[in-house]
């Protein structure tokens, strides 16, 4: 396991050259169809990979929370993927891979780890309508290794969302609207970070448009661009901030930031980077392409001050 993580390297290579790197799992044969699903997480996200260790149950947690394990004086919660996704298998997992995003720490168990695997962004497709539906809206983007082997890149800010029991009602209450007209568009491939971001705009009551990756960002804000234009006015007139996640099929939010940065079109318009890769890594590898200030997931109190300072409104 040691071996494999070593080879976490010289990541900030990375940035703007729409990139990634995915630690590759697989939850094991599932009995009911027999198929052995492959599945992709950003290294970025994983600490480590180990044995599973003994772990303690707690009560009243959801059926796919195995419980916490002692790791180095904290307590993890852990998740075992299959019981999360309807996986039946004849196997216990054995193998914990520990991830990092969000802020939060939690062990995911797996049946295998597989090798590393350096990709384009290019090459990971939105999901099907078949892939989503069946997958019950898990499976952010998609990608067909050389061997026909079907890679699916899961959505863990869904996980922590489904598995964490705490009120997010509680997170938009003392959110407070704005005076001021104010337009943003924003750019994530996860269906639970764009429905937090909706809900932290709506209680702003700042108007918004968004699409659902990096390369349908861009073409949506090139039209933007043009529309200005042919209506005389400078883009910064009509759209205020542009919001992007990171991990995006097609184009991650650094190529997408790298791209409006090097549009003299977009001046005088912010970008706030808002991912779940929550590390001082990340956030240099953002600065390099510009980005003028980020933000952790799932803190809508702390995007919405972001949001008040960059749009010049406290």
């Amino acid at each position: 396991m040691s071996d494999l993580l070593k080879k976490i390297d010289a990541r900030t290579k990375l940035a703007g050259t729409n990139k990634l790197e995915i630690l590759l799992f697989s939850l094991g044969d599932d009995q009911r169809t027999g198929r052995k699903e492959v599945f992709g997480i950003n290294v970025f996200k994983v600490r480590e990979v180990m044995r599973t260790p003994e772990i303690t149950t707690a009560p009243e947690m959801p059926a796919s929370v195995e419980g916490m394990v002692s790791l180095r004086g904290a307590l993890v919660p852990v998740i075992d993927l299959g019981k999360y996704t309807g996986i039946v298998t004849s196997k216990r997992p054995e193998i914990m891979i520990i991830t990092e995003y969000n802020g939060h720490t939690q062990g995911f168990l797996v049946e295998t780890v597989d090798t590393i695997l350096r990709l384009d962004w290019s090459a990971m497709r939105v999901p099907p309508d078949m892939i989503t539906n069946r997958m019950a809206g898990l499976v952010t983007a998609v990608t067909e290794l050389e061997n026909g082997t079907l890679v699916m890149m899961m959505d863990v800010e869904k996980v922590l969302a489904e598995t964490c029991l705490s009120d997010e009602t509680q997170n938009y209450i003392s959110i407070e609207p704005v005076k001021e007209d104010r337009h943003i568009f924003f750019a994530d491939d996860s269906a639970v970070a764009r429905k937090q971001i909706e809900r932290t705009l709506d209680a702003m009551h700042i108007r918004y448009s968004s699409e659902m990756n990096g390369m349908r960002g861009w073409e949506t804000l090139q039209k933007m661009a043009q529309q200005a234009e042919a209506a005389g006015q400078k883009l910064s007139q009509v759209l205020h901030l542009i919001l992007t996640d990171v991990e995006m099929p097609e184009m991650d939010g650094y190529m997408l930031t790298k791209m409006i940065k090097d549009d003299a079109r977009f001046v005088g318009i912010p970008v706030l980077m808002h991912s779940s890769l929550s590390g001082m890594a990340n956030k240099k590898l953002g600065e390099s392409v510009g980005v003028d200030a980020y933000v952790s997931k799932d803190e809508p109190q702390k995007l919405a001050s972001k949001l008040r300072e960059m749009l010049l409104l406290e």
